[in-house]
This record gives C-alpha cells, structure tokens and sequence, in this order.
C-alpha cells in the first residue's frame, strides 16, 4: 500500500486524515509492524482511487493476514489450559457473544463431569485445563456480556455421559437459561429444516468468528467472514425454541435419561 500512497502523490499526513486513522498507524500498516483489518485497507484503497488487479491482491492478502488457524496438536503441546487462557482473554474484552453448538456442549455451560469427559482422550493431568474451564463460567452472570447460546438437540442428547448424569446436565443447561443475560435455545431434530450447518462457531461481538473442525479452529477477522457467520446464526435461530418451552425439552429429554438410569 506505501507504493500506492506515493503513486497517488499523498502524504501519511494526508492519507491518515482522509481514513480518519493516525499518521502512526498508517506508518505501523506501512512498515509491517500492524496488521490492519479489512475495513482499514478498504478505507486506504477508496482513498487512493487504488483498484484494479493490484488493489484485489493488496485485499487478498490483507483477508489472509486476518485469517488464523490453531489446530489441535499445537494447542495440546503448548497445554489446554493455555487455550483457556485465550479463551477467558477473548470474553474480558468482548461484550456479545453468539455460539452455535452442532455436535456438542460448550465448556461455559457443562457440568465438571462434561468438562472432564470431553478432554477425556486428551493424555496427561488434565486438572489445570478442568479447573480454567468452569472458572470461565463465571463470566455468564456478568451483567455487561450477553451471551445467546444456540444448540441442536444432537449437541444436547449426545451421550458423552451416563445416563444420570446427562440429565444432570440438562438441569445445567435449563438453570442456565434463566440467568437474565443469557439466552439459551434448541433446535429440535423435527419438522422442516431446509439449513445445512457444517461446523460449531461462535461469535464475538463484530470482531471475531471462530470455527471449529475436527483437527482445529479458524479464526477468522475479516467482516466480511463475521457478518456471514451472523446471519447464518440469525437464520438458524427461528428453528430454535426459547423460555419455558426450551426448559420443558430439557426436562423431557432429562426424563429420557433418568429412565435409562432405572
């Protein structure tokens, strides 16, 4: 982009001001030493008139540059309770938040036996990587986050557990629906559900999606990625049930459970 700025004639001076950004940030952007969000490099490109082959790799880049992927065989050398630490850094500076839970149930809304099952296969003491997950929790009654849980009745039913104690966490999930600041919904596995949803993701505020695979996540910055992901949430909401009627699901399928149990 400095190639284009002088190209173009303009000063950092002057290119900042049009951006509405310091001159020290486009100095940081310039130099390397930051890398920009989408929007930024779309404000400098407008502002430059840049378009064209060049101004299509200058944004390419700039979406790969804001493009991470974090797969499971690092995150497991560096220590799971490391990744906690990322996570709770992530909830500290966010205010809204948006999960989609396809196959299974997040650690903000698990029981200690869920937690521990689900790092089960994970080798090693796992005790630190349990502990920072339900300390995470508290973060749920914090009364400036907001917090919309999204799950499909597979993420709910799946029988990680014994009998008694997945109704014991269905009672977690139903407890957890009622804190004022969280909304918890399910979609049942009934009717007609003309979506495909492919992945677990979540949704931090405007800023963040990360989506989950198999052997790791994405973490993706680009609007334009976050805004998808969004919509995508939007539109899967309709199909959920909310309140009371949510609470009463969860008390049937914990029935289910603790019939099994006997």
């Amino acid at each position: 982009m400095k190639n284009e700025r002088k190209r173009a004639g303009w000063t950092q001076v002057r290119l900042a001001k049009r951006c509405n950004m310091s001159q020290t940030k486009i100095s940081n952007i310039e130099s390397g030493k930051l890398t920009p969000a989408i929007v930024d490099v779309e404000l400098i490109l407008d502002a430059l008139d840049a378009e064209g082959p060049l101004a299509a790799e200058i944004l390419a880049l700039a979406r790969s540059a804001n493009t991470e992927w974090q797969d499971h065989w690092s995150s497991r050398r560096r220590g799971l309770d490391k990744k906690q630490n990322e996570l709770a850094r992530l909830e500290a500076v966010s205010t809204e938040f948006r999960y989609f839970l396809l196959s299974m149930i997040t650690g903000l809304l698990a029981t200690p036996e869920y937690v521990r099952a689900s790092i089960a296969d994970v080798p090693g003491d796992q005790s630190k990587t349990i502990a920072k997950k339900l300390e995470r929790q508290s973060v749920l009654v914090n009364p400036e986050k907001r917090f919309t849980f999204l799950l499909t009745e597979q993420a709910v039913r799946w029988p990680l557990l014994p009998p008694l104690e997945m109704a014991m966490q269905m009672d977690r999930l139903a407890s957890v629906s009622r804190i004022p600041n969280v909304r918890l919904g399910v979609i049942p596995l009934g009717g007609h559900i003309p979506e495909r949803p492919l992945n677990t993701f979540t949704v931090y505020d405007r800023c963040l999606a990360t989506v989950e695979t198999g052997t790791g996540a994405l973490m993706l910055r680009d609007h334009r990625d976050v805004n998808v992901y969004r919509e995508d949430f939007e539109r899967y909401e309709g199909y959920a049930v909310w309140g009371d009627d949510c609470r009463s699901l969860l008390n049937d399928w914990a029935m289910i459970f603790t019939r099994q149990r006997q």
